[in-house]
Protein backbone atom coordinates (compact mmCIF):
# COMPACT_ATOMS: atom_id res chain seq x y z
CA UNK A 1 0.00 0.00 0.00
CA UNK A 2 2.95 2.59 0.91
CA UNK A 3 4.66 1.51 -2.90
CA UNK A 4 1.16 2.46 -4.19
CA UNK A 5 2.02 6.27 -2.94
CA UNK A 6 5.05 6.79 -3.46
CA UNK A 7 5.07 8.87 -6.94
CA UNK A 8 6.03 6.84 -9.38
CA UNK A 9 9.95 6.50 -11.01
CA UNK A 10 11.41 7.20 -7.95
CA UNK A 11 12.05 4.70 -5.28
CA UNK A 12 12.22 5.01 -1.59
CA UNK A 13 13.52 3.49 1.74
CA UNK A 14 11.53 0.73 3.52
CA UNK A 15 8.60 2.25 5.27
CA UNK A 16 9.46 1.05 8.62
CA UNK A 17 13.44 2.08 8.25
CA UNK A 18 11.39 5.45 6.79
CA UNK A 19 9.81 5.78 10.46
CA UNK A 20 12.85 4.71 12.56
CA UNK A 21 14.75 7.45 11.21
CA UNK A 22 12.32 10.24 12.27
CA UNK A 23 12.10 8.77 15.77
CA UNK A 24 14.42 11.22 17.52
CA UNK A 25 12.86 13.97 15.63
CA UNK A 26 9.05 12.90 17.13
CA UNK A 27 10.56 12.67 20.62
CA UNK A 28 11.76 16.85 20.16
CA UNK A 29 8.29 17.12 18.63
CA UNK A 30 6.79 15.72 21.65
CA UNK A 31 9.06 17.61 23.98
CA UNK A 32 8.12 20.68 22.01
CA UNK A 33 4.26 20.02 22.95
CA UNK A 34 4.56 19.31 26.31
CA UNK A 35 6.26 22.62 26.81
CA UNK A 36 3.78 24.23 24.72
CA UNK A 37 0.96 22.98 26.94
CA UNK A 38 2.51 24.38 30.08
CA UNK A 39 2.80 27.47 28.66
CA UNK A 40 -0.64 27.41 27.90
CA UNK A 41 -2.17 25.94 30.86
CA UNK A 42 0.22 26.97 33.67
CA UNK A 43 0.54 30.96 31.49
CA UNK A 44 3.61 32.67 30.31
CA UNK A 45 5.46 32.39 33.40
CA UNK A 46 7.01 29.15 32.17
CA UNK A 47 9.22 32.02 30.41
CA UNK A 48 12.17 33.57 31.81
CA UNK A 49 10.90 36.82 29.24
CA UNK A 50 10.16 39.66 31.94
CA UNK A 51 9.78 43.83 32.21
CA UNK A 52 12.95 43.87 30.05
CA UNK A 53 12.57 41.42 27.62
CA UNK A 54 8.58 41.54 26.93
CA UNK A 55 10.06 40.02 23.14
CA UNK A 56 12.63 37.24 23.43
CA UNK A 57 13.48 34.14 22.24
CA UNK A 58 10.03 33.16 20.30
CA UNK A 59 10.17 36.35 18.62
CA UNK A 60 13.25 36.47 17.60
CA UNK A 61 12.19 33.04 15.53
CA UNK A 62 9.17 34.25 14.64
CA UNK A 63 10.88 37.12 12.31
CA UNK A 64 13.46 34.38 11.11
CA UNK A 65 11.33 32.26 9.73
CA UNK A 66 9.56 34.58 8.22
CA UNK A 67 12.61 36.46 6.73
CA UNK A 68 13.50 32.75 5.66
CA UNK A 69 10.17 31.53 4.43
CA UNK A 70 10.71 34.51 2.15
CA UNK A 71 11.88 32.51 -0.78
CA UNK A 72 8.74 31.34 -1.35
CA UNK A 73 7.00 34.34 -2.39
CA UNK A 74 9.91 35.78 -3.97
CA UNK A 75 10.81 32.34 -5.82
CA UNK A 76 6.41 32.34 -6.57
CA UNK A 77 6.86 36.12 -7.86
CA UNK A 78 10.22 35.10 -10.17
CA UNK A 79 8.63 31.94 -11.24
CA UNK A 80 5.04 32.76 -12.31
CA UNK A 81 5.18 36.61 -12.70
CA UNK A 82 8.61 37.81 -14.28
CA UNK A 83 8.91 34.20 -15.97
CA UNK A 84 11.90 32.19 -14.47
CA UNK A 85 10.56 29.11 -16.44
CA UNK A 86 13.89 27.41 -15.39
CA UNK A 87 12.52 27.93 -11.51
CA UNK A 88 9.48 25.55 -12.30
CA UNK A 89 12.11 22.92 -10.83
CA UNK A 90 12.48 24.31 -7.22
CA UNK A 91 8.80 26.23 -6.87
CA UNK A 92 7.40 23.19 -5.02
CA UNK A 93 9.97 22.78 -2.34
CA UNK A 94 10.25 26.96 -2.01
CA UNK A 95 6.19 26.78 -1.58
CA UNK A 96 6.88 23.62 0.82
CA UNK A 97 9.69 25.55 2.90
CA UNK A 98 7.44 28.65 3.37
CA UNK A 99 4.24 26.73 4.08
CA UNK A 100 6.48 25.59 7.02
CA UNK A 101 7.99 29.00 7.93
CA UNK A 102 4.42 30.28 8.08
CA UNK A 103 2.86 27.67 9.77
CA UNK A 104 5.17 27.96 12.58
CA UNK A 105 5.18 31.61 12.68
CA UNK A 106 1.16 31.46 13.71
CA UNK A 107 2.30 28.33 15.62
CA UNK A 108 4.70 30.35 17.82
CA UNK A 109 2.56 33.80 18.05
CA UNK A 110 0.09 31.39 19.26
CA UNK A 111 2.22 30.02 21.89
CA UNK A 112 3.17 33.97 22.68
CA UNK A 113 0.01 35.35 23.63
CA UNK A 114 -0.38 32.66 26.60
CA UNK A 115 -4.39 32.35 25.65
CA UNK A 116 -4.72 30.79 21.88
CA UNK A 117 -8.64 30.45 22.12
CA UNK A 118 -8.73 34.30 22.19
CA UNK A 119 -6.46 34.94 19.25
CA UNK A 120 -9.83 35.42 17.15
CA UNK A 121 -9.48 38.83 19.18
CA UNK A 122 -6.66 40.39 16.75
CA UNK A 123 -9.38 40.63 13.38
CA UNK A 124 -12.86 41.57 15.57
CA UNK A 125 -10.86 43.79 17.89
CA UNK A 126 -8.46 45.23 15.44
CA UNK A 127 -6.03 47.93 16.77
CA UNK A 128 -6.13 49.88 13.71
CA UNK A 129 -3.21 52.20 14.53
CA UNK A 130 -0.78 48.98 15.34
CA UNK A 131 1.34 47.91 12.62
CA UNK A 132 1.41 44.39 14.48
CA UNK A 133 -2.47 44.32 13.39
CA UNK A 134 -1.64 44.26 9.77
CA UNK A 135 0.65 42.06 9.98
CA UNK A 136 -1.31 39.87 11.61
CA UNK A 137 -4.09 39.75 8.80
CA UNK A 138 -1.17 39.79 6.39
CA UNK A 139 0.47 36.76 7.73
CA UNK A 140 -3.20 34.93 8.07
CA UNK A 141 -3.89 35.62 4.63
CA UNK A 142 -0.15 34.42 3.12
CA UNK A 143 -1.18 31.48 4.48
CA UNK A 144 -3.55 30.91 2.74
CA UNK A 145 -2.23 31.45 -0.04
CA UNK A 146 0.79 28.98 0.73
CA UNK A 147 -2.14 26.20 1.90
CA UNK A 148 -3.26 26.79 -1.60
CA UNK A 149 0.20 26.85 -3.44
CA UNK A 150 1.02 23.38 -1.51
CA UNK A 151 -2.49 22.04 -2.02
CA UNK A 152 -1.75 20.83 -5.70
CA UNK A 153 1.13 18.92 -4.69
CA UNK A 154 -1.15 16.81 -2.33
CA UNK A 155 -3.46 16.74 -5.07
CA UNK A 156 -1.07 14.62 -7.45
CA UNK A 157 0.18 11.73 -4.53
CA UNK A 158 -0.36 9.04 -7.78
CA UNK A 159 -3.86 7.64 -5.80
CA UNK A 160 -5.06 10.92 -5.26
CA UNK A 161 -4.75 12.33 -8.44
CA UNK A 162 -6.23 9.08 -9.54
CA UNK A 163 -9.85 10.64 -8.64
CA UNK A 164 -11.19 12.41 -11.70
CA UNK A 165 -12.45 15.49 -9.50
CA UNK A 166 -8.62 16.02 -7.53
CA UNK A 167 -7.04 15.29 -11.22
CA UNK A 168 -8.82 18.47 -12.92
CA UNK A 169 -8.27 20.44 -9.30
CA UNK A 170 -5.01 20.57 -8.83
CA UNK A 171 -4.77 21.13 -13.23
CA UNK A 172 -6.91 24.64 -12.65
CA UNK A 173 -5.15 25.60 -9.61
CA UNK A 174 -2.32 25.26 -11.71
CA UNK A 175 -3.64 27.41 -14.23
CA UNK A 176 -4.75 29.94 -11.44
CA UNK A 177 -1.60 30.30 -10.00
CA UNK A 178 0.34 33.34 -11.32
CA UNK A 179 -2.25 35.20 -9.80
CA UNK A 180 -1.94 33.59 -6.49
CA UNK A 181 2.16 34.22 -6.24
CA UNK A 182 0.96 37.86 -7.51
CA UNK A 183 -1.00 38.18 -4.01
CA UNK A 184 1.67 35.93 -1.59
CA UNK A 185 4.00 38.88 -3.20
CA UNK A 186 1.79 41.83 -2.38
CA UNK A 187 0.75 40.39 1.10
CA UNK A 188 4.36 39.82 1.75
CA UNK A 189 6.05 43.28 0.99
CA UNK A 190 3.30 44.38 3.42
CA UNK A 191 3.89 42.33 6.47
CA UNK A 192 7.50 41.69 5.44
CA UNK A 193 7.96 45.48 5.71
CA UNK A 194 5.71 46.16 8.96
CA UNK A 195 7.53 43.69 11.00
CA UNK A 196 10.56 46.19 10.49
CA UNK A 197 8.61 48.81 10.61
CA UNK A 198 7.85 48.10 14.13
CA UNK A 199 11.58 48.49 15.32
CA UNK A 200 12.06 51.44 12.81
CA UNK A 201 9.24 53.83 15.08
CA UNK A 202 10.52 52.54 18.01
CA UNK A 203 12.08 56.64 19.62
CA UNK A 204 12.22 55.32 22.70
CA UNK A 205 14.81 52.40 21.23
CA UNK A 206 17.38 54.76 19.65
CA UNK A 207 19.06 51.40 18.68
CA UNK A 208 15.97 50.61 16.63
CA UNK A 209 14.83 53.76 15.70
CA UNK A 210 15.30 55.26 11.87
CA UNK A 211 14.40 58.37 9.73
CA UNK A 212 12.18 57.15 7.21
CA UNK A 213 9.87 58.27 4.02
CA UNK A 214 6.86 59.40 4.63
CA UNK A 215 4.89 56.94 7.21
CA UNK A 216 7.45 54.17 6.57
CA UNK A 217 10.98 53.99 8.33
CA UNK A 218 13.54 53.05 6.35
CA UNK A 219 13.67 49.70 7.96
CA UNK A 220 10.27 48.70 6.75
CA UNK A 221 11.90 48.27 3.37
CA UNK A 222 15.27 46.58 4.74
CA UNK A 223 13.29 44.19 5.84
CA UNK A 224 11.42 43.29 2.85
CA UNK A 225 14.53 43.68 0.83
CA UNK A 226 16.39 41.18 3.29
CA UNK A 227 13.58 38.76 3.46
CA UNK A 228 13.35 38.36 -0.82
CA UNK A 229 17.42 38.71 -0.89
CA UNK A 230 18.42 35.84 1.85
CA UNK A 231 15.18 33.63 1.79
CA UNK A 232 15.96 31.66 -1.53
CA UNK A 233 19.48 31.14 0.24
CA UNK A 234 17.47 29.13 2.84
CA UNK A 235 15.22 27.07 0.02
CA UNK A 236 18.73 26.36 -1.84
CA UNK A 237 20.57 25.10 1.48
CA UNK A 238 17.10 22.89 2.58
CA UNK A 239 17.31 21.43 -0.80
CA UNK A 240 21.11 20.07 -0.75
CA UNK A 241 20.83 19.07 2.69
CA UNK A 242 17.68 17.14 1.47
CA UNK A 243 20.10 15.73 -1.30
CA UNK A 244 23.01 14.87 1.28
CA UNK A 245 20.22 13.12 3.46
CA UNK A 246 18.72 11.22 0.74
CA UNK A 247 22.01 10.81 -1.79
CA UNK A 248 20.18 11.62 -4.67
CA UNK A 249 20.32 14.09 -6.96
CA UNK A 250 17.28 16.03 -6.83
CA UNK A 251 17.42 19.84 -8.49
CA UNK A 252 19.82 20.07 -11.26
CA UNK A 253 22.83 22.28 -10.99
CA UNK A 254 21.76 25.43 -13.39
CA UNK A 255 18.95 25.96 -11.41
CA UNK A 256 20.37 26.03 -8.21
CA UNK A 257 22.86 28.96 -9.94
CA UNK A 258 19.84 30.95 -11.62
CA UNK A 259 18.38 31.30 -8.22
CA UNK A 260 21.80 32.19 -6.44
CA UNK A 261 22.91 34.60 -8.66
CA UNK A 262 19.66 36.37 -8.67
CA UNK A 263 19.66 36.23 -4.93
CA UNK A 264 23.41 37.24 -4.57
CA UNK A 265 22.60 40.21 -6.22
CA UNK A 266 19.36 41.16 -4.26
CA UNK A 267 21.97 40.62 -1.48
CA UNK A 268 24.76 42.84 -2.48
CA UNK A 269 22.46 45.51 -2.91
CA UNK A 270 20.63 44.91 0.26
CA UNK A 271 24.15 45.13 1.72
CA UNK A 272 24.71 48.22 0.10
CA UNK A 273 21.98 49.64 1.75
CA UNK A 274 22.49 48.32 4.99
CA UNK A 275 26.00 49.55 5.19
CA UNK A 276 24.39 53.20 4.29
CA UNK A 277 21.55 52.80 6.56
CA UNK A 278 24.13 51.69 9.76
CA UNK A 279 26.12 54.76 8.97
CA UNK A 280 23.56 57.51 8.48
CA UNK A 281 22.10 55.85 12.06
CA UNK A 282 25.61 55.54 13.91
CA UNK A 283 27.18 59.59 12.61
CA UNK A 284 23.03 61.33 12.68
CA UNK A 285 20.26 59.38 14.23
CA UNK A 286 21.93 58.37 17.57
CA UNK A 287 24.24 61.26 17.96
CA UNK A 288 20.84 63.40 17.40
CA UNK A 289 19.23 61.04 20.72
CA UNK A 290 22.24 61.85 22.67
CA UNK A 291 24.04 57.97 22.35
CA UNK A 292 27.41 57.66 21.09
CA UNK A 293 28.07 54.10 18.69
CA UNK A 294 29.83 52.32 21.25
CA UNK A 295 27.07 53.01 23.79
CA UNK A 296 24.97 50.41 22.05
CA UNK A 297 27.24 48.04 22.33
CA UNK A 298 28.94 45.72 25.29
CA UNK A 299 31.67 43.56 26.42
CA UNK A 300 29.58 40.72 27.29
CA UNK A 301 29.87 37.90 24.99
CA UNK A 302 25.68 38.50 23.94
CA UNK A 303 26.11 42.34 23.03
CA UNK A 304 30.17 42.82 21.41
CA UNK A 305 30.51 45.11 18.53
CA UNK A 306 31.16 41.12 17.08
CA UNK A 307 27.61 40.69 16.66
CA UNK A 308 27.62 43.75 13.78
CA UNK A 309 30.16 42.32 12.13
CA UNK A 310 28.71 38.81 12.00
CA UNK A 311 25.86 40.29 10.62
CA UNK A 312 26.82 42.53 7.93
CA UNK A 313 30.51 41.45 6.97
CA UNK A 314 29.76 37.67 7.44
CA UNK A 315 26.54 36.89 7.23
CA UNK A 316 26.20 39.80 4.42
CA UNK A 317 29.28 41.06 2.23
CA UNK A 318 30.92 37.56 2.35
CA UNK A 319 28.12 35.65 0.85
CA UNK A 320 26.74 37.94 -1.75
CA UNK A 321 30.41 38.02 -3.01
CA UNK A 322 30.11 34.08 -3.70
CA UNK A 323 27.00 33.87 -5.21
CA UNK A 324 27.25 37.21 -7.93
CA UNK A 325 30.43 35.18 -9.39
CA UNK A 326 30.02 32.80 -11.74
CA UNK A 327 32.54 30.52 -10.07
CA UNK A 328 31.24 31.43 -6.61
CA UNK A 329 27.86 30.01 -7.16
CA UNK A 330 28.90 27.09 -9.57
CA UNK A 331 31.38 25.21 -6.86
CA UNK A 332 29.06 23.12 -4.67
CA UNK A 333 31.22 23.88 -1.62
CA UNK A 334 31.35 27.90 -2.07
CA UNK A 335 27.65 27.52 -2.81
CA UNK A 336 26.72 25.99 1.01
CA UNK A 337 29.42 27.96 2.53
CA UNK A 338 27.57 31.00 0.86
CA UNK A 339 23.52 30.56 1.62
CA UNK A 340 24.72 29.50 5.05
CA UNK A 341 26.62 32.17 5.75
CA UNK A 342 23.42 34.06 4.34
CA UNK A 343 21.16 32.18 6.50
CA UNK A 344 23.06 33.29 9.78
CA UNK A 345 23.05 37.09 8.72
CA UNK A 346 19.47 37.21 8.50
CA UNK A 347 18.98 35.32 11.38
CA UNK A 348 21.10 37.80 13.38
CA UNK A 349 19.83 40.36 12.11
CA UNK A 350 16.70 39.45 13.28
CA UNK A 351 18.01 38.67 16.64
CA UNK A 352 19.15 42.13 17.01
CA UNK A 353 16.18 43.87 16.08
CA UNK A 354 14.04 42.02 19.03
CA UNK A 355 16.62 41.38 21.60
CA UNK A 356 19.42 43.82 21.50
CA UNK A 357 16.99 46.60 20.66
CA UNK A 358 15.37 45.20 24.04
CA UNK A 359 18.76 45.03 25.97
CA UNK A 360 20.45 48.50 25.51
CA UNK A 361 20.43 50.72 28.18
CA UNK A 362 18.02 53.67 27.70
CA UNK A 363 18.26 55.73 30.87
CA UNK A 364 21.28 56.42 33.10
CA UNK A 365 20.67 54.24 36.05
CA UNK A 366 20.32 51.36 34.09
CA UNK A 367 22.55 48.84 32.79
CA UNK A 368 22.84 45.59 30.58
CA UNK A 369 20.23 43.23 31.74
CA UNK A 370 21.16 39.62 29.96
CA UNK A 371 18.20 37.04 28.91
CA UNK A 372 18.91 33.34 28.96
CA UNK A 373 15.73 31.36 27.35
CA UNK A 374 13.73 28.96 30.04
CA UNK A 375 13.89 25.00 28.81
CA UNK A 376 10.28 25.84 27.65
CA UNK A 377 10.94 28.75 25.70
CA UNK A 378 13.86 26.25 23.98
CA UNK A 379 11.69 23.46 23.55
CA UNK A 380 8.88 25.69 21.78
CA UNK A 381 11.27 27.13 19.61
CA UNK A 382 12.49 23.56 18.66
CA UNK A 383 9.02 22.62 18.00
CA UNK A 384 8.33 23.77 14.73
CA UNK A 385 11.97 23.10 13.56
CA UNK A 386 10.64 19.09 14.48
CA UNK A 387 7.62 19.77 12.65
CA UNK A 388 8.94 21.15 9.85
CA UNK A 389 11.76 18.11 9.29
CA UNK A 390 8.63 15.53 9.48
CA UNK A 391 6.63 17.69 6.93
CA UNK A 392 9.54 17.58 4.79
CA UNK A 393 10.27 13.94 5.22
CA UNK A 394 6.59 12.83 4.52
CA UNK A 395 6.25 14.87 1.02
CA UNK A 396 9.25 13.95 -0.18
CA UNK A 397 8.31 10.60 0.64
CA UNK A 398 4.60 10.37 -1.27
CA UNK A 399 4.45 13.86 -3.24
CA UNK A 400 6.34 15.23 -6.22
CA UNK A 401 8.48 18.20 -4.91
CA UNK A 402 11.57 17.83 -6.83
CA UNK A 403 9.77 17.51 -10.51
CA UNK A 404 13.57 16.42 -11.94
CA UNK A 405 14.22 13.36 -9.52
CA UNK A 406 13.21 10.68 -11.72
CA UNK A 407 15.47 11.98 -14.88
CA UNK A 408 18.70 12.45 -12.03
CA UNK A 409 18.30 8.93 -10.71
CA UNK A 410 17.92 6.79 -14.03
CA UNK A 411 18.91 3.79 -11.70
CA UNK A 412 15.27 4.44 -9.35
CA UNK A 413 13.30 4.62 -13.49
CA UNK A 414 15.57 1.76 -14.01
CA UNK A 415 14.59 -0.11 -11.26
CA UNK A 416 10.97 1.23 -11.21
CA UNK A 417 10.15 -0.35 -14.58
CA UNK A 418 11.98 -3.54 -14.20
CA UNK A 419 9.26 -4.01 -11.43
CA UNK A 420 6.67 -3.12 -13.41
CA UNK A 421 7.74 -5.81 -16.42
CA UNK A 422 8.56 -8.56 -13.97
CA UNK A 423 5.22 -7.84 -13.01
CA UNK A 424 3.24 -7.63 -15.86
CA UNK A 425 5.34 -10.91 -16.99
CA UNK A 426 4.33 -12.96 -14.03
CA UNK A 427 0.70 -12.30 -15.10
CA UNK A 428 1.26 -13.05 -18.26
CA UNK A 429 2.82 -16.64 -17.14
CA UNK A 430 0.03 -16.84 -14.62
CA UNK A 431 -2.88 -16.66 -17.39
CA UNK A 432 -0.93 -18.67 -20.05
CA UNK A 433 -0.54 -21.81 -17.59
CA UNK A 434 -2.60 -21.89 -15.02
CA UNK A 435 -0.86 -24.77 -13.75
CA UNK A 436 2.05 -22.73 -13.10
CA UNK A 437 -0.12 -19.93 -10.91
Amino acid sequence: MDDALIPKGVKRCPLPEFLMKLGPVVVVLIWGIVAMFMCWFKGLNQTNMNDSYGFALWIWADLTVIALGGGAFFTGLLRYIIGKDKLKNIINFAVLVGFICYSSALLILAIDIGQPLRGWFIFWHANVHSMLTEVAFCLTCYFGVLTIEYLPLVLENRQVDQVSFFHHLSHNMHEVMPIFAATGAFLSFFHQGSLGGVAGVLFGRPFAFREGILIWPWTFFLFTWSAAAYGPCFTIMLAKITEKITKKKLIKDDVYALLAKISGWMMATYIMAKIIDTWYWAVVTAPSKGQGFMEFYSDNAFYGIWILILEIVVGGVIPAAILITRKGRSTPALLMIAVVLAVIGVSVNRWVMVLQVMAVPVLTFEGWPMYYPSWQEVATTLLPVAYGILLVAFSYRYLPVFPQEAELNPIDLESDETAESVTASETADAKLSPAKA
